[in-house]
């Protein structure tokens, strides 16, 4: 197995990757983000990935927009990948391959896109867009990204779906490797069929050892009916400290200062999102408030401890399947630089050692 990779929260939307009233050190302007993601990429981590949102939500105030603070990005960096998220519906997927093509050319190839089928009902009504049934939007996604591959690869673009139709449509410049990288997220069935046949990466929110494992099976089993591969994300929120105790003290004081009133109207507008897939299983349909806490449940992912500890849940996590864990900080002034030195050798210490005594990492 290659070795597991890393990415990070971009905090391009104001109040950090926690729901809480704890005062952070995390800015979301371009000039942090700017020196953010140069340690990032200097320290070890492969991949960033941008955040899309338009509407204040559990606690965002501000919002920097993702494919042009990527664009941004890629002009002062050199090696990062840089993961752009965009919600179909608000977008036409022409114009947005149109917008992937330029970063990759700024960035000689270094950036892919998250497909978010969208939680959020205001972020589409407030825009006068319909709000589509929870197994529609997954399907108008799947289109979004048949469209984005055929402009891509092809001279002249064609495609005829119920969302979108594109008739002899000239795209260049064409991206410079084999395919712009498409990553997507979801938990619910027509999202796990949506990755198996159209994606490249299938994003996980935190989760238990069982129900990572359970996720990862099922998309595997699908794609191989497909004839794919899929590669598969974990986010995880870190606390890395010198003891547990300080560690496991700070998630206390995060959740103990949590913004009641942001974490339950996040809650109230994803579990109804996550209760709408058919079979009722979406995600977030049973993240307790805690989870909330931290949007995409990364205090269940484990990364709470010392570097130790948590380079071993790392490979812990690699060896369900896991091929990148995404990251966030709660003080990304400061513990961004410090995962990528202590923890991420730490890993490569680890998989080299497994490699040497003939064990898979």
């Amino acid at each position: 197995m290659s070795n597991v990779k890393f990415a990070y929260w971009v905090p391009n939307v104001s109040g950090g990757l926690v729901v809480s009233k704890l005062p952070q050190k995390t800015s979301w302007d371009f000039e942090a983000n700017k020196k953010y993601a140069q340690i990032a990429e200097r320290v070890g981590f492969e991949y960033a990935l941008l955040q899309t949102r338009f509407i204040a939500s559990y606690g965002a105030d501000n919002q920097l927009e993702a494919a042009a603070l990527g664009s941004a990005l890629a002009a002062v960096t050199d090696k990062i990948n840089l993961i752009s998220a965009v919600h179909p519906g608000l977008w036409h997927p022409a114009v947005y391959a149109k917008i992937l093509s330029t970063i990759d050319n700024i960035s000689n190839g270094r950036v892919a896109v998250n497909v978010v089928s969208g939680w959020f009902k205001g972020e589409f009504t407030s825009f006068g867009e319909p709000w589509l049934e929870h197994d529609e939007r997954y399907r108008r996604s799947e289109e979004f990204i048949e469209v984005l591959r055929e402009l891509w690869t092809k001279e002249n673009a064609n495609y005829r779906g119920d969302f979108y139709q594109i008739s002899d449509a000239p795209h260049k410049p064409k991206p410079r490797k084999d395919g712009i990288p498409i990553f997507q997220g979801g938990n619910s069935k027509a999202a796990r069929k949506m990755a198996s046949r159209v994606s490249d990466w299938y994003f996980m929110n935190g989760n238990t050892n069982s129900g990572i494992k359970e996720q990862i099976d099922d998309v595997k089993q699908l794609a191989e009916k497909e004839g794919r591969d899929v590669k598969f994300a974990l986010n995880g929120f870190v606390i890395v400290r010198d003891t547990e105790e300080e560690a496991i003290d700070q998630l206390e004081q995060i959740i103990g200062h949590a913004n009641e009133d942001a974490v339950n109207d996040f809650r109230d507008a994803v579990q109804q999102a996550g209760a709408s897939s058919k079979e009722g299983e979406g995600m977030w349909a049973d993240s307790s408030f805690e989870d909330l806490v931290q949007y995409n449940d990364g205090f269940k992912t484990g990364l709470i401890g010392t570097p130790e500890q948590v380079a071993d849940r790392v490979i812990e996590l690699k060896q369900l399947g896991v091929d990148l864990i995404l990251t966030g900080f709660f003080h990304y002034d400061e513990e961004l630089e410090r995962f990528g030195k202590e923890v991420i050798p730490l890993v490569r210490e680890k998989e080299e050692q497994l490699k040497e005594k003939g064990v898979a990492a």
